[in-house]
Parts: structure tokens; C-alpha cells; sequence
């Protein structure tokens, strides 16, 4: 495996906004990520679907993390239950997914993760997660690379790629071998077996690895220590367990308060 280092210029440890800061504002939106930037987070972390094709377009990088809004926008606006992928982009448009938060953030719409890396890009980093069940012929990890690629220098050094999906990730690896990319993974029915313990890191060839906060233990950091891979593990919103966790050597932490962490964090700081 070739080694890509993990934003080697950001300062450790790292601290993602879980799909923004999520606890404050609806997950996935501007409103999100503008409220972990006001927060003082450094980095956010959120989810990328692709649009449905329209004439003239392969489809669009929606920024949203379910198949479909059914959770973030109930009711009759939410695209009929259709997935993401069925959607045109501007269907996505006119949905809301701010007011099942609260009133206050009525009218939020899906972003595009180009709109997010326009706006936070290169003063926040962003872990872009891949959201994808295909295991062939899958446009999403091109779409990725050729926004990342059109962005050019103000996306260097400030991004990260990552995804359940050990194929769709190889295949980004294959477009962009300079971004630093995760295999994520967690004990869960929804996730393959034989992905369920991170063997999917191989298939995917990622320098550093995303699994959940439970599976992550000293025998498992002095392994990940040994393939030089660092570990940003997921969701932790208890300082105390994020204390827990940047003990064992972890390089950072994914959390939906941010705002909570920020005094652990500078308790650590070092770069």
C-alpha cells in the first residue's frame, strides 16, 4: 500500500463535525457546517449521493445521508420515498430538510458537495463519505474525483475520502492516489460479514480507518499502529470517552458536538 498521509499539515488531534454540527442544526445542510465553523471545529464530515442522470448531465453530488429523505423531511415533500439516486437534482432542490430539526431552519435544501468545499475549503477540512451499494459500473467515485480535480489547489491538503463500500473507495483510489481515503465499518446486520471487522481496509487499500468508537480497543490501535494506519473513530459525543479514545493513539475524532470537544482537543493539541 502506498502511504498517503493524513492531512499532515492539520493539527492533532482532528475533530470532524458529524454531518456538520449536527446537534445544533439539521444534519447535512449549510446551516450545519456554518454552525461547527462558528463552533470553532476544524474539519466536518459529511455524506455524498449522486443525483438521478437528466439530459446532459450524469447526475449531481447531493450531500445527504440516507438513500432517501424519508427521515429529514417527512411528510408529503420528500420525494414520494423515492431514493436519492431516482431524483433529478432539481426535484432534490425543493425539498426541506430543515424544519424536522426545528421552524427555525425551514427551508434548508440538500447542498452540493461542491457548494460545501466552495464555501469551507481550505480553511475547515472535510471527510467526504461515499454513499453507495454498487459493486460495478458505479459513477459516484469519478463524479468525486472530477469535482475534487476541477477544485484544484483550494481542496489540497484539506480533504479526505471514505466509505463502507471497500469497491466504490478502491475505485475513487484508482482516479485520485493522492487523496487519503478510510475503509468505515461497525458490527452491524446492515454491513456485509466479512466487512464487519475492517478487512474491507485491504480491498480498499486506505490509509487511515474510520470504525465505530465500540470496536476500538489497545490490541486494535497497536495493530492499526503496525500497518501505519491511523484511526479517526466514530460517533463520539462524551468528552470523557473522546479522552478514552485520543489516549489509545487515536489521530482524531468524528462527533455531533464538536462544541463539547473543543477543550479536550486543545488539551492534546500538538503539530
Amino acid at each position: 500500500m502506498k502511504s498517503v498521509p493524513l492531512l499532515p499539515d492539520r493539527p492533532r488531534p482532528l475533530l470532524f463535525a458529524h454531518r456538520g454540527c449536527s446537534s445544533l442544526a439539521p444534519e447535512n445542510t449549510m446551516a450545519a457546517y456554518r454552525k461547527a465553523r462558528e463552533a470553532g471545529a476544524p474539519g466536518i464530515e459529511l455524506d455524498v449521493h449522486i443525483s438521478a442522470p437528466t439530459a446532459g448531465n450524469n447526475g449531481e453530488l447531493v450531500v445527504a445521508h440516507d438513500d432517501t429523505f424519508i427521515r429529514t423531511a417527512p411528510g408529503d415533500a420528500n420525494g414520494n420515498g423515492r431514493t436519492i439516486e431516482e431524483l433529478s437534482f432539481a426535484e432534490i432542490r425543493t425539498i426541506d430538510v430543515g424544519s424536522f430539526f426545528s421552524p427555525a431552519f425551514s427551508g434548508e435544501r440538500p447542498p452540493l458537495l461542491a457548494e460545501v468545499l466552495e464555501e469551507f475549503c481550505p480553511d475547515m477540512y472535510i471527510d467526504i463519505e461515499l454513499k453507495s451499494h454498487k459493486t460495478t459500473r458505479d459513477p459516484l467515485p469519478r463524479l468525486v474525483a472530477e469535482t475534487l480535480k476541477r477544485l484544484g489547489p483550494k481542496i489540497d491538503g484539506a480533504v479526505t475520502v471514505s466509505s463502507f463500500n471497500s469497491l466504490c473507495l478502491r475505485a475513487f483510489k484508482c482516479y485520485n492516489p493522492r487523496i487519503p481515503t478510510a475503509a468505515i465499518w461497525c458490527d452491524a446486520p446492515e454491513v456485509p460479514r466479512i466487512f464487519r471487522r475492517g478487512f474491507g481496509r485491504f480491498i480498499a487499500r486506505s490509509n487511515y480507518v474510520k470504525p465505530v468508537h465500540l470496536q476500538v480497543n489497545q490490541s486494535f490501535c497497536s495493530r492499526m499502529a503496525k500497518e501505519r494506519r491511523p484511526l479517526v473513530p466514530w460517533t463520539i459525543d462524551d468528552p470523557a470517552l473522546a479522552e478514552k479514545m485520543l489516549s489509545l493513539g487515536c489521530e482524531g475524532i468524528i462527533s455531533n458536538r464538536p462544541q463539547d470537544m473543543l477543550q479536550l482537543i486543545r488539551t492534546f493539541f500538538h503539530g
